[in-house]
């Protein structure tokens, strides 16, 4: 007998009973596959994987590195450069001579740069003999102006220019051909010009010192807001005597750089400049290779 026929000699009412012996049919059928189905994914999880510990874990690594980097750079500027010995003097680059005579450098600058020059020495410049003498010209510093003879003038109304006027003072004065006409027009007139004028004439009678002079650096000591004046240490090679250094005072005198002589006549109140062990402090500055 099947399990969906139906007795035709029964006069119960049997449609209800055989609904409920479908129902009943659908129902266990489903547990028997879900009960298969648990089965086979137990058996493919049991089977698939060794243990729960073999699981890559998803949680990632909060290790941090220890190695930092060492090469981190910086904008922070080290400081003034270091000064070597004064026997390794630099050399400033050969540049085109300025003209003799513009009208548009030296005293001519309306508003040069007030920065004093403290580390770096003044770029553009080109270096020219005077005697046996290097002495620097730039055309933004100065000298401007050449007169016929020979004396050069016209300084930028600036640190730098003082610098400038001081060297191309200094050497000048030693060109015996012209040495009386910078005293009296490259020096602000006083007791010292006058002695210094006397001094030169009696030394001009007399053979000159073959001694080599070379600069080699300089420094700024004093210069005022006003610019009024300039205080400035020149340091030379001295031949095979070694390094002296000479105390300038540069005067603002009727539109132009002047030196200020002492008493005696000298520049710094002594007839000897100072020896020196280093240029510690200085600027180097030199045309001599």
């Amino acid at each position: 007998m099947g399990l969906f026929s139906r007795d035709p000699d029964s006069d119960e009412d049997t449609d209800g009973t055989a609904l409920l012996q479908q129902r009943g049919f659908v129902a266990g059928a489903i547990v028997v596959v879900a009960l298969i189905l648990c089965l086979v994914v137990f058996l493919v999880l049991r089977g698939g994987s060794g243990s729960p510990s073999a699981t890559p874990s998803r949680t990632p690594s909060t290790d941090a590195p220890t190695g930092q980097p060492t090469d981190v750079p910086t904008d922070e500027p080290s400081g003034p450069p270091a000064t070597p010995d004064p026997t390794a003097t630099s050399t400033t680059p050969r540049v085109t001579p300025p003209p003799a005579n513009n009208t548009v450098g030296g005293c001519h600058v309306a508003k040069p740069s007030q920065a004093i020059p403290r580390y770096y020495a003044p770029t553009a410049v080109t270096w020219q003999f005077e005697g046996n003498m290097l002495i620097p010209l730039q055309v933004a510093g100065g000298p401007a102006a050449t007169r016929p003879n020979g004396v050069k003038y016209c300084f930028a109304h600036s640190p730098t220019g003082a610098v400038l006027a001081a060297m191309v003072l200094l050497g000048q004065v030693q060109n015996r051909s012209i040495a009386l006409d910078v005293l009296n027009e490259r020096v602000v007139p006083g007791p010292g010009q006058l002695k210094a004028i006397a001094q030169t004439k009696a030394d001009l009678a007399t053979p000159a010192d073959t001694t080599d002079v070379q600069f080699v650096g300089f420094k700024v000591v004093s210069y005022p807001s006003d610019g009024s004046q300039a205080i400035i240490q020149i340091a030379s090679q001295l031949g095979d005597q070694g390094v002296g250094a000479l105390l300038v005072t540069m005067q603002w005198y009727k539109g132009d750089w002047r030196a200020v002589l002492q008493d005696d006549g000298s520049f710094n109140g002594t007839v000897e400049p100072d020896i020196l062990s280093s240029l510690n402090g200085y600027v180097r500055f030199s045309g001599s290779s």
